[in-house]
């Protein structure tokens, strides 16, 4: 809708409405500013003195009037249409406003009934606030109706669109700063809006507060011009209606009559959507642009405060260190709201204010999908059992690991399309990542043209693609923070891309178990292929698995990292994180054909373990090893079993131990992580003065971290990923890093001195054959022969 449209709209309010709504918006206030000062005297039935005020004055005001004004008027539509909404607040530090309106609205002391409404609950409220021990400035977890934080700007536009697909009764109300819109992820997020379905989504209502300023600098679209800004969110395709102003009365009226007109498009887009051929639909939103820090102190020392950065955090400084006019003004500012009309004696919200909020379910703080494990229904899985691949003995071909499970995934959507609770993400990979069966039962969702030669395309679909890992990362984490399931399908060197997301959503996570009323949601699954070791057509740039590092660092009751060396270990792997909740999961898997090892009934014992001896590559089994060979994920796997058969052959008498390792962190002790080995068993795998050569998918100081402390640390030799790579053959790319077969078998020759002089030829005779293959690949663009057509041959009958 124009300008000019909005000029014909009547006033939304009549005389009492206008009355009201204003009340309500300067209580919310009067608790956002009592929240950033004051742990005393809390309704200023005194004289405010020093030390009524907070020693420690930490928070942010500049963005909160405006976040309490859209609060306030949200309550009012939700009332008038009976809408079930819930509100995200995307610019950082909006928390007094969220803590303030859910408090006035009564679900926040029925969810922490110590904060009473009274005016003891009142202080206690205020104190809380910033303070130690107490509620932090963001609309965190421990905030009702809250499913984004905000502490991180840039998230809160995808975030609302995954909560709404396949919510079609609900609305997202979506406020996102100014500031927060110069990201990239959120600038990208403005075009979700060609990925909704009308008919079996819900909406994302955006409202972009422009308050002028971020930190300390303007913001870009602010400072464009009102024609700019129109056309530029014309061009996203949204309807953008403008509220603009600072006199209250003017913009009650006219945010009342911007939200009727949202309200009445959404639901005609609704209606128009059951007809056949509807186009795609221009959804509203609207622009509020409004001073930064509206109604607070307008000139503090000589500066402007109000309508400027300087009221981004505390506007007002009040110590014993301050002008003693700081405290008279702090006081004048909190009398401005004139609390004596907004509560009765006792401190309790006057009950015909108390009256504009909705009720029940319908108060934002308590919309049953802002603690989505209470909507939570387990996912109907097949049997993965049914799919696994054929292994008559160790070696056996493969068609690719996660082409096994795609057709496992496949149905896994099938089961549960009557629910509506499964979806895959991914950026434009999930053909690429070798899920293609999933297309026989779905599509992906998209609500744009389609043209005669697209494929899989349908304005409803369970695969979810835009070629952009924040905007997948941020729908799949709002579907599953609103109570369903998913799977994140990404190369594994672009995942870094979501290293902050992911690191926001596992501190989320963390946080929401120390809170007994935050429901368990379903695990963030993340499957990375297209891994380092099978990028040779890529490159150096595509050649990175160092996203298990940074997952590392988390919480051990949040994270859980699997390496499933073949399909059925991955079809084990996948089930089990599934049926998981609560926990970040991230599968390394190969995407390629390559061999299988295991059947699945050894593939599930293995996997339930989580770590264990591969009985059919050992020969120690009556004896001591000579030397233990340790091995995760695919290639490492490959690598490390081809060396097993050089050894065999070269050096039957050497007696090896083979352990491959699925569970990351089996390697940590149990008293650090709850997956982790006992001291006991993991002696008993690694002995504890063996030399062990260990070949790991990722870089190999994340081994040595997560064994730093174990009895035969110093005895571990990793090799892993060591930043060397370009285009080239696959099994190159193990000789650049010194993780091939022929590299291990020259390790374990300088770690163990009894192979004395057959060693020493059998190092010289490696050395040759790796000048051999460089020559090779040089001259032929693949490599040799007795690389690609290598089997393993089970030779424990001969060599035990």
């Amino acid at each position: 809708m124009d300008t000019k449209t909005m000029e014909i709209l009547p006033n939304g309010l009549n005389a009492e409405e206008l009355y009201k709504v204003d009340a309500y918006w300067r209580a919310s206030n009067y608790l956002s500013v009592g929240q950033l000062y004051l742990h005393d005297n809390p309704l200023l039935k005194e004289p405010l003195k020093l030390e009524h005020v907070k020693s420690m004055l930490l928070g942010h005001w500049g963005t909160t009037p405006g976040q309490n004004f859209i609060y306030a008027h949200l309550n009012r539509i939700i009332k008038k249409y009976d809408l079930s909404m819930l509100y995200v607040s995307g610019p950082g530090h909006g928390g007094p406003a969220v803590v303030a309106g859910t408090y006035l609205e009564g679900t926040y002391s029925e969810i922490y009934p110590d904060i009473t409404q009274d005016e003891d609950g009142l202080k206690k409220l205020f104190t809380q606030f910033s303070s130690p021990g107490g509620i932090s400035s963001h609309a965190s977890p421990q905030t009702p109706g809250s499913i984004h934080e905000g502490g991180e700007l840039g998230y809160s536009l995808s975030h609302s669109f995954g909560a709404v697909l396949d919510n079609p009764g609900l609305i997202v109300a979506c406020v996102v700063g100014d500031g927060e819109a110069e990201t990239g992820p959120l600038a990208t997020a403005w075009h979700s809006n060609k990925f909704l379905n009308p008919l079996t989504d819900g909406v994302v209502l955006p409202i972009l507060h422009l308050n002028g300023y971020k930190i300390s600098n303007p913001t870009v679209l602010a400072r464009i011009s009102h024609e700019e800004l129109e056309q530029l969110f014309r061009g996203y395709g949204w309807n953008p209606i403008f509220v603009e102003g600072d006199d209250p009365e003017q913009m009650h009226n006219d945010m009342a009559a911007a939200m009727d007109y949202a309200v009445d498009r959404i639901k005609q887009i609704k209606f128009d959507a059951e007809h056949p051929n509807a186009m795609r639909p221009r959804w509203p939103m609207i622009i509020l642009r409004s001073p930064k820090g509206w109604t607070g102190p307008k000139e503090v020392d000589g500066y402007k405060i109000e309508g400027n950065f300087r009221s981004h955090q505390i506007p007002l400084a009040v110590s014993a260190g301050t002008p003693p006019e700081h405290l008279r003004m702090l006081e004048s500012w909190l009398r401005s709201y004139r609390p004596e009309e907004l509560f009765d004696e006792h401190g309790k919200l006057i009950a015909e204010l108390a009256e504009l909020a909705p009720q029940g379910d319908s108060r934002m703080g308590a919309n049953p999908h802002t603690n989505g494990g209470a909507l939570l229904q387990s996912l109907r899985l097949p049997n993965f059992r049914d799919y696994a691949a054929v292994v008559e003995s160790p070696g056996a071909n493969g068609e690719g690991d996660t082409y096994v499970c795609g057709r496992f995934l496949r149905d896994v959507i099938k089961e549960n399309e009557q629910q509506r609770n499964f979806r895959i993400f991914g950026p434009d990979e999930t053909m690429s990542n070798r899920l293609d069966e999933v297309f026989d039962v779905t599509n992906r969702q998209w609500n744009a043209p389609v043209t005669q030669h697209d494929e899989f395309l349908a304005p409803e679909g369970r695969v979810m693609e835009m070629l952009s890992e924040h905007q997948c990362e941020g729908w799949l984490e709002g579907y599953l923070l609103t109570g369903r399931h998913g799977l994140f399908n990404c190369y594994e060197a672009f995942i870094h891309i979501v290293d902050s997301m992911f690191n926001q959503h596992a501190k989320w996570l963390k946080t929401c178990l120390e809170l007994p009323w935050r429901r368990k949601i379903a695990s963030l699954n993340i499957l990375l292929t297209s891994t380092v070791w099978r990028q040779d057509h890529n490159g150096f740039t595509h050649q990175d698995p160092g996203f298990i590092d940074h997952v590392v660092n988390k919480k051990a009751n949040i994270v859980r990292v699997y390496l499933p060396p073949d399909a059925n270990c991955l079809l084990s792997v996948m089930d089990h994180c599934l049926r998981s909740y609560h926990y970040v999961n991230v599968i390394v898997a190969a995407k390629h054909p390559a061999p299988q090892w295991l059947t699945i009934a050894e593939a599930v014992e293995h996997c339930t373990r989580g770590i264990g001896i591969w009985n059919f590559a050992s020969n120690d089994q009556d004896c001591e090893p000579d030397v233990v060979l340790g091995c995760s994920g695919d290639v490492p796997t490959l690598e490390t079993l081809a060396a097993v058969s050089i050894l065999r052959e070269h050096l039957p008498e050497l007696k090896i131990r083979v352990v491959n390792l699925v569970d990351l962190f089996k390697l940590q002790k149990s008293s650090e992580h709850t997956h982790g080995l006992t001291d006991q068993d993991y002696n008993a795998l690694f002995t504890t003065d063996k030399p062990v050569v260990f070949a790991f998918h990722g870089y190999p100081w994340l081994v040595h971290r997560l064994t730093y402390n174990r009895a035969n640390n110093i005895n571990m030799h990793v090799r892993g990923y060591k930043e060397e790579g370009t285009i080239t053959t696959s099994f190159d790319m193990a000789v650049l890093n010194e993780m091939d077969r022929f590299h291990l078998v020259m390790d374990v020759i300088d770690r163990v001195p009894q192979t004395g002089s057959k060693g020493v030829y059998l190092k010289q005779m490696l050395a040759d054959k790796l000048t051999e293959h460089k020559q090779y690949i040089k001259a032929n663009g693949k490599d040799m022969p007795e690389i690609l057509n290598w089997k393993w041959v089970n030779q424990a009958s001969t060599n035990q």
